[in-house]
C-alpha cells in the first residue's frame, strides 16, 4: 500500500462499490434518524476504556488508489476495532447482504490500520446497537495483518479499473471542456454579458443573482460558461436545478449542443461530460404500484449483481436523459430509477429538481458532502426557491388520516396511538376558531405524536408484516413532522386548522429558508441563481440566507420599449371589496382592445371565482369572441389544449389565474400571443397567516409588508407579462388593470425596459 496515487475514494465509498450484492430491498425497515446514531456513536464511545480512540483518520494506498476514512473506534488495550452500527428492530432481520457490507467496512479499516500501527493482527467487531434498548450486540472475529491486506487488495483491484477509467475520463473531460466552444456563431444581444459574469462567478467562487430577461438564452448562457469553468476550477460536478420539468428539457437540448464530440468529429466520446437527468421515481417505475425489492419486483430482483455491467456500459455511453436511461437499465435489467441514482455518483453534469440539492435529504447534496466534491450550482426560475423552498422545510400532521389508521393498526399500537387521539381531541377543545396560530409547538401533541413514531417503528421492526401503505405512510408523516420539530424556532410557526369534529390540521410552516438554506449555498464551490425577476435583490439576499458578498447583476435586455405597450387604467380597483364594480370596465377594456387589434390575449385574475365572474360576464356581452379559460385542478391534457389555442394568425382571449400555469414558464412567440391583461397586483390574501408572516419578517429584516405581500405579487405580474416578448422582434401589449400600479413603489419593481407607462 504504497505506490503513488491518483485517485481518492471514502472506505465506504469503496464498500458501497465493491462490496454489495443481491436484491434491491426498499421494503420499510425501521433506522434510527442521523441524530440517533450520533448519539448512539456517542454512547459507545462512553462505554470504553479511557485510551479508546473514537474516529480514528485511517488512511492507504494501493496502485493508484488513496483508500481514507474514520473508523468508529479503536482499543489499543484488547487491540480490538470496532464499527458501529445503530439499528431498531429485530437484529436476525437484517440482510445477509447488509451485513457482508458491514464487515467489508471493518476488514478494510482493519488493513489501514495494521498497515499505520504495525500490528500482525486485530480483532475485528461490529457493534450493532439498538436505539430502544441502548443494548449493544458484538460479532467479533480475529485477523492476521496478512489476510486483511489480501482482502484489502482485492477490494482495490475490482475498484482500481474503475477509478483508473474514472481519472482518464476527468483528464479527457477536462482537456476537451478547455477546448469547448460556443456553439453558434455569435452571441444573442445580453448572452455574452450574462455568460461573462457566470464566469466570473465560478472563478472567484462566488454566488450570483442574475436577473436576465426571456429570450436572451439563458440556459445555454450560464452553462457554456460553468463548462468552460470546470478543468479551470477543478470543479467535480455541475448541478442544473429547475423548478419544472419543461427546463430539465431545455437544459438537456443546450447540454446537447455544447457536447465537445458533437462539435468537434475528431474527438472521442469518452471526452464528452457525462450527463445525467434526475428523474421522479413514480416517473421512472416500470412498475408502479409494486414494491421495491426483489420478491415483487423483478428489476430489484439481482440488482447489485446485474448493476456492475449496467453501469459500465453506461459509462460508454454517458449520455442519460429518460430515455437513454431507461434503455440501459432494461437492457441489463435492472431499475431505471435506482440506476440513475447511482449514476449521479459518476456524471459530470446533473440535471435535475432543486429538491435534489436544497430538500432535507437532498440526493446531490449528501454525495457532494461525502465525497468532498467541488460543486458548481445553476439554479433556473430561481424566484420560485423562496416558496419552493418553504415547503421543503414545512410539514403537517392530518387528524382525520390519523383516525382512520387508528381503526385498523394492529392492538399493539393502540396505547400510544389512544393517547396521541386523546391530544388531537385536546386541542380542538383549547380552540373552537376554524383557523389559530401559535408561537410554539403544542408539547404533550407532539410528546404523544413521537411516542407514536417511536413505537411504531419498533413494532413494525418487530413485525414486518404488519406494515400497510396507510399505516407506513402516517409513520412517515409523523416521523418528518417530529425531525423538523426538532429545529423549530424564529423561522417558523404552527397553525392548526379545524376543518370539523375529528378533521384538524397540524402545520409547521417554514416562513424563512434561509436558515436551513445558508449552509446548501456555503457547501457549493459556486451558485448561480437566474430568472428574469430577481428584483429587488435584498429580498433574495435575506430570505434564501445567500453569502454576504453575493453578487447582484441585471443583464441588459434585448428588448427595447417600443415592442410593448404598457398602459395602466387607474380608474379600476380590484381590491376584493370593489370587484364587482370592477368588472363592467375590466371586460369593457378587453372588447376595446381585441376590436382595436383582434389576435391572441391571455387574461389573468387573483382567483377561479373572479376569473368565472369576469368570463360570464364577457360571454355574454361579447359572444363572437372566441375564448377559453383554465380551470381549478386541470389535468395536463387539458392544459396542452388550452396552450394549443394560441396558433400563429388564431384569435381568442385566454382567462387564467396569476401565478397558476399559464403565468410563467410557457413560450407563445410571435403573434401566438399579443398581449395579457392583469387584472390583480397578485398580492397574496390578506389573512391570520399571512399577517403572521408580516409581523415575523418585519422582525427579523424590517420588510414586513414588501416581503410578504408587494414584491411576491410583482414578481408574479411581471413573470405574467413577460409571456408577451419573447424576442425582439414581437410587438404586444400589456394593461395592468388597478389603480395601485400608478404607485411609485410599485412602478419601481417594473423592468427597466418598458420604458414610460401610459395611465388613465
Amino acid at each position: 500500500m504504497s505506490e503513488q496515487a491518483s485517485y481518492r475514494v471514502a472506505v465506504r465509498a469503496l464498500c458501497d462499490f465493491t462490496a454489495r450484492e443481491g436484491d434491491l430491498d426498499h421494503r420499510f425497515t425501521p433506522s434510527p434518524s442521523a441524530q440517533e446514531g450520533i448519539a448512539g456513536h456517542t454512547l459507545v464511545a462512553s462505554r470504553r476504556g479511557a485510551e479508546y480512540v473514537a474516529e480514528m483518520p485511517l488512511s492507504g494506498t494501493y496502485k493508484s488508489l488513496t483508500v481514507s476514512g474514520r473508523a468508529d473506534g479503536f482499543d489499543p488495550a484488547e487491540c480490538r476495532l470496532e464499527e458501529v452500527k445503530t439499528y431498531r428492530g429485530n437484529l436476525e432481520r437484517m440482510a445477509d447482504n447488509q451485513r457482508a457490507l458491514h464487515w467489508a467496512q471493518v476488514k478494510i479499516y482493519g488493513a489501514l490500520l495494521c498497515q499505520a500501527r504495525g500490528l500482525d493482527e486485530v480483532t475485528l467487531t461490529l457493534v450493532y446497537l439498538d436505539i430502544a434498548t441502548e443494548k449493544e450486540t458484538l460479532l467479533s472475529q480475529k485477523a492476521s495483518a496478512a489476510e486483511l491486506e489480501t482482502f484489502f487488495i482485492t477490494q482495490c483491484e475490482r475498484f482500481i479499473a474503475w477509478a483508473e477509467q474514472e481519472a482518464a475520463h476527468r483528464a479527457a473531460r477536462d482537456a476537451a471542456l478547455g477546448a469547448l466552444a460556443f456553439p453558434h456563431s455569435a452571441f444573442r444581444p445580453g448572452q455574452r454579458e450574462l455568460a461573462e459574469d457566470v464566469y466570473r462567478a465560478a472563478s472567484t467562487g462566488r454566488c450570483l443573482l442574475a436577473q436576465a430577461p426571456t429570450g436572451i438564452g439563458k440556459t445555454l448562457g450560464t452553462l457554456f460558461p460553468m463548462l468552460t469553468a470546470m478543468p479551470r476550477q477543478r470543479l467535480d460536478r455541475i448541478a442544473f436545478l429547475t423548478m419544472k420539468t419543461p427546463g430539465r428539457r431545455l437544459a438537456l437540448d443546450a447540454l446537447a449542443q455544447l457536447r465537445p464530440d458533437k462539435q468537434d468529429a475528431a474527438t472521442a466520446e469518452g471526452e464528452a461530460p457525462r450527463v445525467l437527468e434526475l428523474v421522479a421515481r413514480d416517473k421512472a417505475c416500470e412498475y408502479p404500484g409494486t414494491a421495491c425489492h426483489g420478491d415483487a419486483c423483478p428489476l430489484a430482483a439481482g440488482f447489485y449483481d446485474r448493476l456492475p455491467a449496467a453501469r459500465q456500459a453506461a459509462v460508454a455511453q454517458g449520455w442519460w436523459d429518460r430515455e437513454a436511461l431507461r434503455d440501459i437499465a432494461l437492457a441489463h435489467n435492472v431499475c431505471p430509477y435506482y440506476l440513475g441514482q447511482e449514476l449521479a455518483r459518476w456524471a459530470d453534469v446533473v440535471v435535475g429538481d432543486v429538491n435534489h440539492w436544497f430538500d432535507r435529504h437532498a440526493l446531490l447534496h449528501g454525495l457532494a458532502q461525502a465525497d468532498e466534491w467541488r460543486v458548481g450550482l445553476l439554479v433556473d426560475e430561481a424566484h420560485n426557491l423562496v416558496e419552493r423552498a418553504r415547503g421543503m422545510y414545512s410539514a403537517e400532521s392530518d387528524q382525520q388520516r390519523f383516525n382512520r389508521v387508528r381503526r385498523s393498526a394492529p392492538k399493539a399500537l393502540s396505547r400510544p396511538l389512544g393517547s396521541l387521539a386523546r391530544q388531537w381531541q385536546a386541542l380542538g377543545k383549547e380552540s373552537e376558531a376554524d383557523y389559530c396560530l401559535r408561537e410554539s409547538l403544542p408539547e404533550k401533541w407532539l410528546g404523544a405524536l413521537q411516542n407514536a413514531a417511536a413505537t411504531i417503528t419498533n413494532h413494525l421492526g418487530e413485525h414486518p408484516e404488519d406494515i400497510t401503505l396507510e399505516l407506513q405512510e402516517l409513520l412517515f408523516e409523523a416521523l418528518a413532522f417530529c425531525r423538523l420539530a426538532e429545529s423549530f424556532g424564529d423561522h417558523s410557526l404552527c397553525d392548526i386548522t379545524q376543518k370539523g369534529r375529528g378533521r384538524a390540521l397540524i402545520g409547521l410552516r417554514n416562513l424563512i429558508p434561509a436558515d436551513f438554506l445558508t449552509a446548501r449555498f456555503q457547501a457549493a464551490h459556486c451558485t448561480v441563481l437566474f430568472s428574469a425577476t430577481l428584483t429587488p435583490a435584498h429580498y433574495y439576499r435575506d430570505l434564501l440566507g445567500l453569502p454576504a458578498d453575493t453578487v447582484w447583476r441585471e443583464v441588459s435586455s434585448p428588448f427595447v420599449a417600443r415592442q410593448l405597450e404598457v398602459r395602466i387604467r387607474r380608474d379600476i380597483s380590484t381590491r376584493y371589496r370593489d370587484r364587482e364594480a370592477s368588472l363592467a370596465p375590466i371586460v369593457a377594456e378587453l372588447a376595446r382592445q381585441y376590436e382595436q387589434t383582434p389576435g391572441h390575449y391571455l387574461a389573468f385574475f387573483s382567483s377561479f371565482s373572479y376569473l368565472e365572474a369576469a368570463l360570464a360576464r364577457f360571454s355574454e356581452q361579447h359572444p363572437g369572441v372566441p375564448v377559453f379559460a383554465q380551470t381549478p385542478g386541470m389535468p395536463e391534457a387539458a392544459r396542452e389544449a388550452f396552450l394549443a389555442r394560441f396558433t400563429p394568425g388564431g384569435r381568442g382571449i385566454g382567462f387564467a389565474v396569476l401565478g397558476g400555469a399559464f403565468a410563467e414558464g410557457i413560450d407563445l412567440p410571435g403573434d401566438r400571443l399579443i398581449g395579457a391583461f392583469i387584472a390583480t397586483l397578485g398580492l397574496p390574501p390578506f389573512n391570520t397567516f399571512n399577517e403572521a408572516l408580516k409581523a415575523r419578517l418585519d422582525r427579523r429584516f424590517g420588510q414586513g409588508d414588501e416581503y410578504t405581500y408587494q414584491i411576491p405579487g410583482l414578481i408574479k405580474v411581471v413573470q405574467a407579462a413577460g409571456r408577451v416578448i419573447r424576442s425582439p422582434e414581437d410587438q404586444g401589449v400589456v394593461v395592468l388593470m388597478d389603480d395601485r400600479f400608478a404607485r411609485p413603489r410599485v412602478q419601481a419593481l417594473l423592468p427597466n425596459w418598458w420604458g414610460p407607462v401610459s395611465s388613465r
